[in-house]
């Protein structure tokens, strides 16, 4: 079965590691708007993620949201119950339709519990996102609206794995905390660019090659320390089938940066 997953997580983990979690593991269809972890109350489940785009998305007591990450298959949903936590104030829910697979929160602290490696992978994981976090401040601060549009939409290709990314207006006006007007003015720059096509509910990756060019240094850094401490950690290297795709799709490595 681990070599048909495509959730990047499960599938770096060593063949006895992923059989301690199998059992627990139920796939799952996730339409689009499905929550997946609730503010404040208990999160029940944690969500490998097969295919599709989860958000989450910080909320403030004056209602003002944006969305801080976004969960594909590179990733898990349901992090705090990696740090031994069993609720967040954020939201988590689908953003573009997938599947996942979900396992009981208490069980997968049980396998961590008898199975440092399996705490590991995933502490490693979380390292990653705090790296993606900080990446996210530097552009929201230091890259204008075309740069960061272009970022975001690198990562959603990244998770999503396909060049058509069914994502609305109001959805990227959500992700970059910008107004819509501003949203179609960046969209608009993009595609003059040929880099994207604009449809009708769907944003066409054509070139990825200028999207990174245009997204510059706000992106690349986290991916590539994903690669480092995932993919290709020192104790293992069980690389998933896509890390042999071509260059044009692979994330841009340290070298790329210091080139």
């Amino acid at each position: 079965m681990q070599s048909s997953i495509r959730n990047r997580l499960l599938a770096a983990m060593s063949p006895k590691d992923f059989g301690r979690l199998e059992p627990k593991l139920e796939l799952i269809d996730l339409d689009v708007r499905t929550v997946l972890v609730k503010p404040n109350q208990s999160i029940e489940y944690v969500y490998f993620m097969e295919s599709g785009l989860a958000s989450e998305i910080a909320v403030n007591p004056d209602r003002q949201r944006i969305e801080v990450a976004h969960v594909g298959r590179e990733g898990l949903v349901g992090k705090p119950v990696l740090l031994g936590l069993d609720r967040t104030p954020n939201e988590v829910f689908m953003q573009v339709q997938g599947s996942a697979f979900r396992m009981r929160a208490g069980d997968l602290t049980e396998v961590m519990d008898k199975a440092p490696s399996v705490r590991a992978l995933l502490l490693r994981y979380v390292h990653t996102c705090l790296i993606n976090f900080g990446h996210a401040a530097l552009a929201n601060g230091r890259y204008n609206i075309k740069e960061r549009l272009a970022r975001w939409l690198l990562t959603c290709h990244d998770r999503v794995g396909r060049d058509e990314l069914p994502l609305t207006h109001e959805f990227l006006s959500l992700m970059l905390g910008v107004r819509r007007s501003g949203v179609t003015q960046a969209l608009h720059l993009l595609e003059v660019e040929k880099a994207i096509e604009v449809r009708r509910g769907l944003i066409v990756v054509s070139d990825r090659g200028k999207l990174e060019r245009i997204a510059g240094g706000s992106y690349g850094v986290p991916e590539a320390e994903f690669e480092r401490v995932i993919a290709r950690p020192e104790a293992q290297d069980i690389r998933p089938p896509e890390l042999a795709a071509s260059r044009k799709r692979r994330p841009i490595q340290f070298d790329d940066l210091e080139a």
